[in-house]
């Protein structure tokens, strides 16, 4: 079996006004697919982080990648390191890769590899990976401030005729009873069992008042999470952490970089999690020197791919850190890799992120996943377990050609709402 075609595209989904710590999101996210096909007729789907740069490289790389086995992922690793890596050819023409082109590259690539071994195999892509030592993966409701509107072609105009989690989608979410309905609906409609706070938003006192409003809506066993960012000082993290020992289940990235996680964590009751301090292999000798997180939220796109992420959560358990997953605005092939990826590994004992529900397409047959009880089944069919839906696809790649946007920019999003505003590094 060898790789004779490789169709990248770029896409444009809708992304309701979140707001965080960078800013606010655009009327759409960007993603891009990766479809590989093979001379015996089958086809593997990969998804990461869209955007112009991203879209380059992916299709600088298909001349690596078409010819190849797709089950020898250690050979075309090496070839496009060879090939885009700081010390490859691509050094000398100005065209290396960075460390995160490099991972969202091979990510893209190496899951829809997966995807064509399953298939090939006839066996699901947790297999590949080992072997489920779970067969239902638990998510988390993603709670976001946010604007009214729902992203997309209704830009920031709410539909009058939504009813439940759609209304609820384009609703205004800015104070504590705003996320409370939020969080109410969302875990109605998709049986959620824990709650995150995206914060770094308004002042501390705020959003420790809203994780305090979700513990008296929810109750003591459901868990909850605040993830400020980073925007927070040292001096402002310990302070409100300690006003939400015994609430929080952790408490993500309150503060930049590994020796101020480290002394907040010296200073708080609280796990720390973060997909911010420790993000790459070569960040985890620091990690361990000076107890930077309990928690690592893993990123298959981010960290490289399936295997790699295999790796990190040896490495985790080695170390005696938690795992859970980090999430950016996505369609259902990066969720089904997730959940396969989830279900491989042992020590993954955090419900994952997700931005699912926020979004309202997808480009798999059979329209959106389906959450039962906050949690999905690991899917038994060949590969992924999802197959492309090629009319969706193509809604979605003109919706990206007319949406004018070439990369994320939360900064500039909240300029219109807001002139002058400015991301701060360290805003509290």
């Amino acid at each position: 079996m060898r790789i004779n075609e490789m169709h990248v595209t770029p896409i444009a989904i809708s992304d309701p006004p979140l707001l965080n710590a960078a800013g606010l999101h655009a009327p759409f996210a960007l993603r891009t697919i990766v479809e590989l096909t093979t001379n015996d007729g089958l086809y593997g789907l990969g998804e990461v982080p869209g955007g112009a740069e991203v879209t380059t490289a992916l299709e600088a790389a298909r001349a690596i990648v078409i010819g190849r086995d797709p089950f020898h992922l250690n050979a075309l690793a090496r070839a496009l390191d060879e090939a885009f890596g700081p010390s490859g050819p691509g050094r000398v023409h100005g065209a290396a890769w960075n460390r995160r082109q490099m991972a969202l590259v091979f990510s893209a690539v190496e899951v829809a590899c997966f995807d064509l071994m399953g298939k090939a195999t006839g066996r699901p892509v947790v297999d590949l990976l080992g072997g489920a030592v779970r067969e239902r993966v638990p998510f988390a409701a993603y709670l976001f401030f946010k604007h009214a509107g729902a992203g997309g072609a209704l830009g920031f105009d709410a539909d009058p005729a939504a009813v439940g989690w759609p209304a609820s989608r384009q609703a205004a979410a800015l104070d504590p009873d705003g996320v409370v309905a939020q969080a109410q609906a969302m875990s109605l409609a998709f049986g959620f069992q824990s709650l995150k706070l995206k914060g770094g938003v308004f002042a501390p006192e705020i959003e420790a008042r809203t994780i305090l409003a979700l513990r008296e809506a929810f109750g003591p066993e459901t868990p909850l999470r605040i993830d400020p960012n980073a925007v927070w000082s040292v001096e402002t993290a310990i302070r409100w952490g300690r006003e939400l020992e015994g609430v929080l289940e952790y408490y993500e990235d309150p503060v930049r970089g590994q020796d101020n996680m480290a002394a907040v964590r010296a200073a708080v009751k609280i796990p720390l999690a973060t997909n911010m301090c420790t993000t790459s292999f070569a960040d985890l000798p620091g990690s361990v020197r000076v107890g930077a997180e309990d928690i690592i939220l893993s990123d298959h796109h981010a960290w490289g791919g399936l295997r790699s992420s295999m790796e990190l959560g040896r490495i985790c358990r080695t170390f005696g850190r938690g795992l859970s997953m980090h999430s950016n605005s996505h369609v259902g092939i990066s969720l089904a890799a997730m959940t396969h990826l989830a279900a491989a590994m042992p020590n993954l004992t955090y419900a994952c992120d997700t931005h699912y529900p926020w979004q309202s397409e997808d480009v798999i047959v059979g329209g959106k996943l389906r959450f039962e009880d906050g949690a999905l089944p690991v899917s038994r069919e060949p590969g992924l377990g999802i197959e492309l839906d090629r009319a969706a696809l193509a809604a979605l790649h003109a919706n990206y050609k007319a949406c004018g946007l070439a990369r994320r920019d939360d900064e500039a999003e909240m300029q219109k709402v807001q002139p002058g505003w400015r991301f701060q590094p360290t805003r509290w």
